[in-house]
């Protein structure tokens, strides 16, 4: 209905080299989240994504809050002077691993958007570091260890700028994470409610990088809508 405006949920992929792909998946179903509530869903492949080219890809090592931020921030920007039925005080940021990474940056970036979900991602670049199962990725993506390129590690890590978070958020992560440690999402939660911001936490004590069994799919995807619909209804 071109006369009613509607709410949107901006979903952020994870990797960060990856890309939204016109596929079908029971995780991230962008079909789902537009089906509860009559949502637009945003989805765009910002510097880092695949298939633009290697270089396109590589851009975001080593720029993790850079250029990708500038790109979610210019494609929003551009759908809602697009679409005039995007009702821009109704937006809601939704993101897992990288995708979380991105959320926790949007947290201390920006307060366009009305609520948050961030899934499984990295808060403290340093922690992070010394949690995962997979150390060469943050020596690839930040130039090296935290004690050799301490710079990049601080320039970019999101729990440096909650001072500047304001926006409630729905925070998740599983225990068996071994890609970004669940204390990662502890960390956010606990800053999140030293800081009184509306926030929530669904924890899955069975699950990893990634929410695998029927039962918690179901229960992920109804927190989710039922936090964005909360803010954004």
């Amino acid at each position: 209905d071109p006369k009613k405006k509607y709410p949107l949920k901006f979903l952020i992929h994870g990797g960060p080299q990856g890309a939204w792909g016109n596929e079908w998946t029971y995780r991230w179903n962008a079909e789902l989240f537009a089906a509860t509530g009559n949502y637009v869903v945003v989805m765009i492949n910002f510097h880092g994504s695949t298939g633009y080219g290697q270089k396109f890809t590589d851009s975001i090592s080593g720029d993790w809050g850079g250029k990708p931020y500038v790109d979610l921030m210019k494609g929003l920007d551009y759908v809602e002077k697009t679409y005039p039925f995007i009702d821009k005080n109704r937006e809601a940021a939704l993101g897992a691993s990288y995708g979380g990474y991105m959320a926790n940056w949007i947290l201390g970036h920006t307060n366009r958007f009305k609520c948050i979900v961030s899934h499984d991602g990295m808060f403290n670049t340093e922690s992070a570091y010394g949690t995962t199962e997979e150390l060469w990725f943050p020596e690839w993506e930040f130039k090296g260890p935290p004690w050799k390129n301490r710079e990049l590690y601080q320039k970019f890590s999101p729990h440096l700028f909650a001072d500047k978070f304001k926006t409630p958020t729905l925070v998740v992560h599983g225990q068996n994470d071994y890609r970004l440690d669940v204390s990662e999402g502890f960390q956010l939660f606990t800053t999140l409610q030293r800081l009184k911001i509306p926030s929530k936490f669904l924890y899955f004590p069975d699950e990893g990088h990634w929410v695998l069994k029927p039962q918690n799919s179901q229960l992920w995807y109804k927190t989710v809508n039922d936090w964005v619909d909360q803010w954004c209804k």
